[in-house]
């Protein structure tokens, strides 16, 4: 139940006739995060990397600032599920019981349980300007994902979050059946190693929507790049936290919605100079 894929026997129809046969498909799971023993979401997802899911959302959610405010994270095994217990301190514990929510959480959804329009539409926080990127280091990053998603190869059903910069690639790459989930656990992935967002881009599978540039916000990603489209929500999110946003990324080429100034065709020119 709790690994990450499943195989399955199926019936296939085709113009050519019927066949039976197996096919490995993602396993979802209810996946409990809970605080001080309380239980503050339940959202659906892919069981693995679940240690930074559980960081990135509490960095995401705003409940730490910090991985170090998690002073202890056990990951229990349950026949309906799995619960990521964390313990934070006293002080953190009573912050949060003021805005304690309940969410069961679907895989399309990113915004279920919160209680208030305010909330879901809550400013963002405002990047820095971090470093600048030629278009060509955007399509070699977007092109550079397909092979490193292990899961999506073998199911073809689960959205990935990557970050790259141009001194290292790919940095970490995080899979979900869940978007949001991704992209959670790719925070996870990057604040446990102690990795600045200021410096790269936040690549995703998916289509851009609201939460999605909130999360890349409190990340501080300077450039988040996607392969489907942006909702109008979220290119006006983009532009209000200073996040330059691409999308709809194919192989020739993508389209920039918001702050263009940090993709310049001049950039790798001045880095060959710099390195020669």
């Amino acid at each position: 139940m709790h690994d990450p894929v499943r195989m399955v026997d199926r019936l296939v129809w085709r113009d050519s006739g019927q066949s039976e046969g197996a096919r490995i498909i993602p396993e979802e799971t209810a996946l409990a995060l809970t605080y001080n023993g309380g239980t503050y979401a339940v959202m659906m997802g892919t069981p693995q990397d679940l240690a930074d899911f559980a960081v990135g959302f509490s960095l995401s959610e705003g409940i730490v600032r910090s991985p170090r405010e998690i002073e202890s994270l056990d990951i229990v095994f349950l026949d309906d599920g799995i619960e990521l217990r964390m313990w934070l301190a006293q002080s953190k514990a009573d912050q949060l019981s003021e805005r304690r929510r309940h969410i069961a959480g679907p895989t399309g959804c990113g915004l279920c349980g919160i209680d208030s329009i305010a909330e879901a539409v809550r400013p963002t926080a405002v990047v820095a300007q971090g470093r600048s990127f030629s278009p060509q280091q955007v399509m070699a990053a977007m092109q550079s994902l397909p092979p490193l998603q292990k899961i999506n190869v073998e199911t073809r059903a689960v959205h990935a979050a990557a970050f790259w910069t141009p001194a290292r690639g790919n940095v970490a790459l995080r899979e979900d059946v869940g978007r949001h989930n991704a992209l959670d656990k790719l925070v996870g992935a990057l604040a446990q190693d102690g990795i600045s967002a200021d410096e790269g881009m936040v690549l995703l599978t998916s289509r851009v929507s609201v939460e999605m540039v909130q999360k890349a916000a409190a990340m501080g990603a300077p450039l988040m790049v996607a392969v489907s489209a942006p909702t109008a929500l979220a290119v006006r999110t983009a532009d209000a936290a200073g996040i330059t946003l691409a999308a709809i990324a194919r192989s020739d080429g993508f389209e920039v919605f918001t702050h263009p100034g940090r993709i310049s065709a001049g950039v790798a020119t001045e880095e060959a100079a710099h390195v020669a």
